[in-house]
């Protein structure tokens, strides 16, 4: 994708200046330097896929409740990924205009659009029906038609690969094999994998037939509903 980078503030406009200072203060101290990533954080708006409660913190480094209280939405993973972790994500699966993606955990749509934007098509995934219907809802109003929203468990009810990237919005204990089966070759898998306090976002690369992982960042995020949670403790 080849668009200007266009970041600069806007005093006024009190919604471009907080972008601004998103994209200036939050992701690029992150390392994510994509110029192509930072430009699209202008051109997909964050502020359209935000509850209207939380309107207020569409542009803040937290993760944003979805539907339900604020303390079940993170205990369920129903809440969009902190800005800076969606925008690291994206610059590291190094997404191509010719890829097919599989994303898990639709959320409210903003993933997915960012997806959208660079990729040929995009099925997401997710286990609420009211979630699904609000991405759906936020994707069409935001002219974004090559997304296909299922309802359905990412962890049990997976479609036919294979994809050339797969995008886990939120965390997980360990990547299903499952799930992996459905990577390309030259295919790229990214999931924040580990427990609390210290989780890691890892790319797993199908290559000649091999699976190589690499997990270049720390952080921490909701699970994602419905994976399972294996036992940490060995008797």
């Amino acid at each position: 994708m080849n668009m200007p980078l266009n970041t600069l503030a806007n005093t006024s406009d009190p919604i471009a200046q907080a972008r601004y200072n998103m994209i200036e203060q939050q992701i690029r101290p992150w390392d994510v330097l994509d110029l192509d990533v930072l430009a699209l954080l202008s051109v997909v708006r964050r502020e359209d896929f935000v509850p209207t409660a939380y309107k207020g913190m569409a542009f803040m480094d937290m993760s944003i409740p979805l539907v339900g209280s604020p303390e079940e939405a993170l205990r369920l993973g129903h809440c969009m990924l902190a800005p800076r972790v969606e925008a690291r994500m994206l610059q590291d699966l190094e997404v191509k205009p010719t890829d097919r993606v599989l994303e898990i955990g639709t959320g409210s749509g903003y993933m997915a659009a960012l997806l959208a934007h660079r990729a040929q098509s995009v099925v997401s995934l997710e286990i609420q029906p009211q979630l699904a219907d609000m991405a759906r809802n936020n994707l069409q109003a935001t002219g974004v038609h090559n997304v296909d929203v299922l309802t359905q468990n990412g962890a049990t009810q997976l479609p036919a690969g294979p994809f050339d990237v797969i995008v886990l919005s939120g965390s997980v204990a360990e990547v299903p094999a499952s799930v992996l089966a459905l990577l390309a070759e030259g295919g790229r898998l990214g999931a924040i994998v580990g427990h609390d306090p210290m989780m890691r976002f890892t790319v797993i690369r199908r290559t000649n037939g091999k699976l190589a992982t690499h997990s270049p960042w720390d952080t921490a995020a909701p699970r994602l509903e419905g994976f399972a949670e294996p036992s940490r403790f060995a008797f």
